[in-house]
């Protein structure tokens, strides 16, 4: 039996990290490009022979008549610019929006002297305007780059002009926190300005304000246009660091490009505490309990995040977090017996112990599907006591309004263009993601198909949008049923035709299989697509993967062909199970048949590879969706097709599933957070189909995991600073302040969309409450608080670093983002997770305290829950009908000061403990009244490897600072040892507190800049 060593085996680690770069397992791909994360990146134009952005963005680039590209010694062909007065380039005005910072490089060969020569300028006009100058202007000679807001008196940064006749590599890097300006020349600091403006915003405008930017092009009247040539211009929306500018600046500069995932504690930026320091409530901690574990043979035992504690001074302090060891297999529990894991708590020299005794013989089995929830149209979101309409409902109504008036053609588009017919009249495309050249077009649709679906089915209290909805159905699978049923068949009677999926050849004149989506280079012979195809690109990017491809934006690379399809199969059956339409169910199962037929060909080996490739791979819920047709058809190939989507290594470790999430091993580390969380999801779907124990515990102990050592205060679980990705976990779990808090944002919400989507489908088997502690995190702190104040733009990334502002995008549902894509979906199912019932139909649960009525159809009863929570801290069912069933109403894990139940106004006398249930059980008459009372507090949420940074919460609700301004340094908040609610003076009744003279209000409805984390020190 091994012993573990685990403070020795902690501290290792930590001084690993610190010295250099460590390797952790990570999927293949480009994840970084020198070391950067590609979330932080805007564009990129290489300028190699045409102005299309590299990045994911496809803000390409346009020349007012014909852009010039010349033969060069050092970069191969390269952008030339004659200094003529119609030879400039002209970027997207949206590649300017939604910016805290502003960094931007690239390589210049001026030729020119002339004073005004713009390397790129970007504004409204003369005077709101953002330029660099490589040899000065008429004001001011030398390197100069300006940001200017209106005044006239700013000179910049300045320093020596550049070379002429020689390639330089310049950088300009805008950082709003640190108020500075600095301007790089091959990679080294030349100048610096503190004058610059207090927000971007100044500026250029706030999202959506359409500005001019251009490159080798002066803003300024009279100016000279840019003689020379250019070659990689980059934009980041974040501020680069010295050592970042000095990287790409060295890998440029040596032709190479470090693509690998770079672990190294990359920049310190974050305020630094002493590790030996007690922090919070640990610096009044004496002792910690030790805990017993059992566990069985083969399985890592899962151990409490949380254990009992003994605190001075008379201080009641919460349970105590405890970082223990994370193995990466599970050799310690091979043998029965018994060992013991040595813990730490952050800041002080206290080590508690847990014993785990390794048990042979059988598992215990896992839980069996108890509960249902209910249709959307069971479920109605009312105005609050007050009759004041709820964030639910405002959010709701954004989107549903918003989505009535759009037009199923913008969202056919693509899928007809890629079987080459003919747009109707007005017919105008999306953009973002959905662009022609992008290749993940199509996944906007899938989104559109559900979000339709769900607001059809939610729309009952308005008749005439409910048959809006119903006619967007209705189109949309006509046009999809349609356009499948010409895959592999012949164009004309008589003509030629491959209807076998595997059979797929070339595109005409095409020597090899290509993603190339442009209108010259796309292949649009659906004749020979095989039976049943369905997509808004040829099927040349789901063989590609097959055969290898990686993701970006190349002909010879892909872009996640199977998350596209997961998001139009699972929109066609979400339309199907509302109404009924059978085209619906038989386009996504003539497609599925397609899908069956390529990868059941494929060797076990070779879908390990292909699922583990970095977002190429990332197929979304299609093992969910596969098993869902399974559930709907009963055809068994579709719950083998599910299977073959198994993520092998993750799941199970290996092919002889000898470990992985099944037997608790953190497998998840270091991986895209969105692309593997679907797959969980899926893993509970496979487990209600097949009922194999280990599907399930692969969805269990993913989400004790995610929930315990990765979850954000909002909810979110991605945000890296280790490996450097803002969407992927941390090299390390529980190591959030180490590890995490991305400089280009975290939590990406549609990661968050599918976490909540899997703890609802867990509680459906477990009914643990701190499922639903969680649920109702995640939906108040992130979901609601991800749409903006007037509009339904919604966030993709939500920043909580000091002083951070949140930024939406999509207000018109025009272009779509992934997060953009599920928050349609979100808001238009917020009344899902209110209710459910048990499968025989005996039993309520309540699980969130929302305004509603609940119609339950199958016992002729309606609840009607009357509330204004969570400004009020009680909330009212009223029962109408009669019945014998019980109702577990949800006993929070943050009620701490009493929980407390009146029946028809008499007192019950009830033991509701703090994260449980509480069953209320007796023959209920027609006008009830359940009256719950939960007292509100306030209570801290530290940051695990950090404890005084920390989140502050009244009640369930994250309460943000609001702050003037961007911030280096975590807002700095005293508060009372023995009872903080002292320090906090407000409102409760409009949840608006102060600290300090600082204001605090909900995150959900903050649209300022904001601190979600406080530097807090008790006393």
């Amino acid at each position: 039996m091994k012993m573990y060593t685990t403070f020795l085996r902690v501290m290792l680690f930590v001084t690993v990290l610190s010295n250099g770069i460590v390797t952790v397992q990570a999927q293949s791909g480009d994840q970084v490009l020198d070391g950067i994360s590609e979330t932080g990146m805007i564009a990129r134009y290489v300028f190699n022979g045409d102005l299309k952005d590299w990045s994911r963005n496809n803000l390409h680039a346009l020349h007012r008549k014909e852009a010039k590209f010349v033969q060069d010694n050092r970069f191969g062909k390269v952008l030339s610019l004659s200094g003529a007065s119609h030879d400039f380039i002209q970027l997207p005005a949206d590649a300017l929006t939604n910016m805290e910072s502003l960094s931007i490089s690239g390589w210049v060969y001026l030729r020119s002297e002339k004073l005004g020569q713009s390397f790129f300028d970007f504004g409204k006009d003369a005077t709101q305007h953002f330029f660099a100058a490589p040899v000065g202007t008429a004001a001011q000679a030398g390197f100069q780059s300006l940001i200017t807001a209106g005044k006239s008196d700013h000179k910049g940064a300045v320093s020596k002009a550049i070379e002429l006749n020689k390639w330089v590599y310049l950088a300009i890097v805008i950082d709003i926190p640190s108020k500075t300006m600095t301007t790089y020349a091959n990679g080294i600091p030349v100048g610096q300005s503190q004058d610059i403006p207090k927000e971007l915003t100044e500026v250029f405008g706030p999202s959506g304000e359409k500005n001019q930017l251009y490159i080798g092009k002066s803003l300024l009247s009279g100016a000279p246009n840019l003689q020379g040539m250019l070659h990689d211009f980059r934009i980041y929306r974040v501020p680069l660091s010295k050592n970042q500018i000095a990287g790409i600046y060295n890998n440029l500069n040596s032709g190479v490009s470090n693509r690998a995932v770079n672990v190294r504690k990359t920049e310190e930026n974050l305020p630094e505490f002493p590790l030996s320091q007690s922090q919070l409530y640990n610096a009044y901690l004496t002792a910690v309990n030790d805990v017993e574990v059992e566990t069985a043979l083969g399985d890592l035992p899962r151990l409490p995040s949380y254990v009992q504690g003994t605190y001075k001074e008379g201080v009641v302090g919460p349970k105590v977090r405890v970082l223990w060891p994370s193995p990466d297999d599970n050799s310690t529990v091979l043998e029965a017996g018994r060992y013991t894991i040595t813990g730490r708590v952050p800041g002080t020299d206290l080590h508690p112990k847990a014993i785990v005794t390794v048990k042979g013989g059988n598992k215990s089995a896992a839980p069996s599907l108890k509960l249902a929830p209910f249709d959307l149209r069971e479920v109605s979101l009312n105005t609050d006591a007050q009759d004041q309409e709820t964030k639910f409902i405002e959010n709701r109504n954004k989107f549903i309004n918003t989505l009535a008036n759009t037009d199923p053609n913008s969202f056919l588009y693509m899928f007809r263009d890629a079987f080459g017919q003919q747009q109707p009249a007005g017919a105008k495309p999306l953009g973002v993601w959905d662009s022609q050249d992008t290749k993940l077009r199509g996944h906007a649709t899938g989104h559109y198909l559900t979000a339709i679906a769900q607001a059809y089915a939610s729309t009952g209290y308005d008749q005439a949008i409910q048959a809006n909805f119903a006619k967007k159905m209705d189109d949309m699978v006509n046009t999809l049923y349609e356009l499948a049923q010409l895959s592999g068949t012949p164009k004309q009677a008589g003509g030629t035709s491959i209807s076998d999926p595997t059979a797929v050849p070339y595109g005409p004149g095409k020597t090899t299989y290509d993603s190339d989506l442009s209108q010259e280079g796309i292949r649009t012979d659906y004749s020979n697509w095989g039976k049943g195809y369905i997509s808004a690109y040829p099927p040349d990017q789901f063989i590609m993967l097959e055969k290898g491809a990686k993701y970006g934006g190349q002909k010879n690379q892909v872009w996640a062909p199977y998350y596209t399809l997961h998001k139009i199969l699972a929109g066609l059956i979400d339309i199907y199970e509302v109404s009924g339409n059978e085209k619906a169910l038989q386009v996504a199962t003539g497609m599925a048949d397609w899908v069956y037929a390529r990868l059941n060909q494929l060797p076990k080996e070779t879908l390990i590879q292909v699922w583990n490739t970095y977002i190429a791979g990332e197929f979304g819920g299609m093992n969910e969706t596969m098993a869902h047709l399974y559930r709907i058809t009963k055809k068994e190939h579709y719950l083998k097709t599910a299977q073959l989507f198994d993520n092998i290594d993750m799941f199970f470790g290996d092919a002889q599933h000898t470990h992985g999430l099944a037997k608790n091993v953190d497998t998840f580390r270091g991986l895209h957070a969105n692309q593997h969380i679907p797959q969980i999801v899926g893993s509970i779907e496979m487990y209600q189909v097949s009922n194999l124990p280990e599907y399930y515990r692969v969805a269990d102990n993913f989400w004790y995991k995610a929930v315990n050592d990765y979850m954000y205060s909002i909810g979110g679980v991605a945000g890296a600073r280790n490996p450097a990705n803002a969407e992927v976990f941390t090299a390390e779990p529980a190591t959030l302040y180490e590890n995490g808090f991305s400089e280009g944002g975290q939590n990406e919400t549609c990661a968050t969309y599918n976490m909540l989507k899997l703890t609802s489908n867990l509680f459906l088997f477990d009914q643990r409450a701190e499922y639903m502690d969680y649920y109702e995190r995640g939906l108040y702190n992130h979901i609601l608080a991800s749409v903006a104040e007037k509009t339904p733009a919604n966030t993709y990334h939500v920043p909580l670093r000091p002083g951070a502002i949140k930024q939406f995008g999509n207000p018109d549902m025009t272009g779509f983002t992934c997060c953009n894509g599920t928050a349609i979906e979100s808001s238009t199912k917020l009344q899902n997770t209110i209710y459910f019932k048990s499968k025989d139909d005996k039993a309520l649960y309540v699980n969130l305290y929302v305004p509603s009525t609940l119609h339950w159809t199958a016992r002729e009863v309606t609840v009607e829950q009357t509330t204004s929570f969570p400004k009020q801290d009680q909330t009212q069912l009223t029962i109408k009908g009669n019945g014998t069933f019980d109702i577990h109403v949800r006993v929070p894990s943050w009620a701490t000061k009493g929980f407390y139940v009146k029946i028809n106004g008499e007192d019950q006398k009830v033991q509701a403990t703090p994260g449980s249930y509480l069953k209320l059980s007796r023959n209920w008459k027609n006008g009830d009244q359940i009256e719950l009372k939960m007292p509100f507090q306030f209570h801290l949420d530290p940051v695990m490897d950090q404890q005084n940074i920390a989140s502050l919460f009244y009640g369930p609700i994250l309460l943000a600072a609001q702050e003037p301004e961007a911030r280096k340094e975590w807002r700095k908040v005293t508060l009372d040892a023995h009872d903080i609610s002292k320090s906090i003076e407000g409102n409760p009744q409009k949840l608006e507190f102060r600290i300090d003279g600082v204001d605090f209000k909900p995150f959900y409805d903050t649209y300022s800049r904001h601190s979600v984390y406080l530097d807090v020190t008790l006393q």
